[in-house]
């Protein structure tokens, strides 16, 4: 019972340490799964190794942290209101082609950064950007300006 104590408050550190650090750090892969999968890696290891008393122990603290992660997601699914706790919510990061300094500062999140995210989705200019959004697992999805410049000019009727 001591393996699954520890399994679960070695979970909820985790969780709180990831949530604390940010969502802008790994893109595709979340940091919470990151370290996820590095510590249950590392418990695997050592249940193999025998650095732990035993397998069963290893095989208790992974089973533990599976079963958390199977909770989290049950909770999220559950009850949609959990989700901003568990998974984060969306921030607005840029709106009518300027940042939103004290967002960005408080998301750890350099204009650079949002800079480089633009130009990978074709974005030639800030100008062209309306909002940028932060998703809760750390990709920048963009919502550009409609450009008057498309189609022909309008003409004044004749008279």
């Amino acid at each position: 019972m001591e393996i699954v104590i520890r399994a679960l408050v070695i979970f909820c550190f985790l969780w709180l340490i990831t949530r604390a650090v940010g969502r802008s750090t790994l893109g595709e892969l979340s940091t919470f799964q990151l370290l996820l999968y590095v510590t249950m890696g590392d418990l695997v290891q050592q249940a193999v190794t025998q650095q732990d008393y035993s397998v069963t122990a290893g095989l208790l603290a992974i089973s533990t942290f599976a079963l958390l992660t199977v909770a989290i997601s049950w909770l999220q699914w559950r009850f949609p209101r959990s989700r901003p706790i568990t998974a984060g919510r969306p921030v607005l990061v840029w709106r009518d082609g300027g940042p939103i300094e004290e967002t960005m500062r408080d998301e750890r999140l350099a204009v650079a950064d949002v800079l480089v995210a633009a130009r990978e989705q074709g974005i030639r200019s800030t100008g062209e950007i309306e909002y940028a959004v932060l998703e809760a697992d750390g990709r920048l999805s963009f919502f550009t300006r409609e450009s008057s410049e498309d189609g022909a000019p309008e003409t004044a009727p004749e008279t």
